[in-house]
């Protein structure tokens, strides 16, 4: 029951920290642009209009993300009270690459809303 109670933890952080982040980066974007903290890619990072547009963008993505995350994978995870650590592991291990498969993807619509808001020398269109 203790293997459960872990990967519980486990699953749950991945959307808790969706969930943290996400509002910080949505409400408290860095106020320099770097290459340490923050949304890091070459279109964001092209002036300071689309530093924060992304940080707003992404963090609001993350945000709803975490939401919807954490009750999933709670769901999911719930039948597996009693079940075999093997089974918990392999049902935690799943519910965990989803997440970061997920996290990866948002990405994507980050970066389209950044391409069309922005052109390419980074003016607002």
């Amino acid at each position: 029951m203790w293997f459960w109670w872990f990967m519980f933890v486990c699953n749950a952080l991945i959307p808790l920290l969706l969930i943290g982040t996400g509002r910080a980066m949505w409400k408290h974007c860095p106020s320099k642009i770097n290459r340490m903290i923050g949304y890091r890619t070459r279109r964001s990072m092209k002036n300071m209009d689309t530093w924060k547009f992304a940080h707003e963008y992404c963090g609001r993505l993350w945000w709803k993300i975490g939401w919807v995350l954490l009750p999933l994978s709670v769901i999911v995870q719930l039948p597996f009270f009693h079940s075999t650590e093997n089974s918990i592991g392999i049902v935690g291990g799943i519910i965990c690459t989803i997440q970061c498969i997920i996290l990866i993807i948002s990405i994507f619509p980050t970066e389209h809303a950044l391409k069309t808001t922005f052109s390419e020398d980074g003016t607002r269109r």
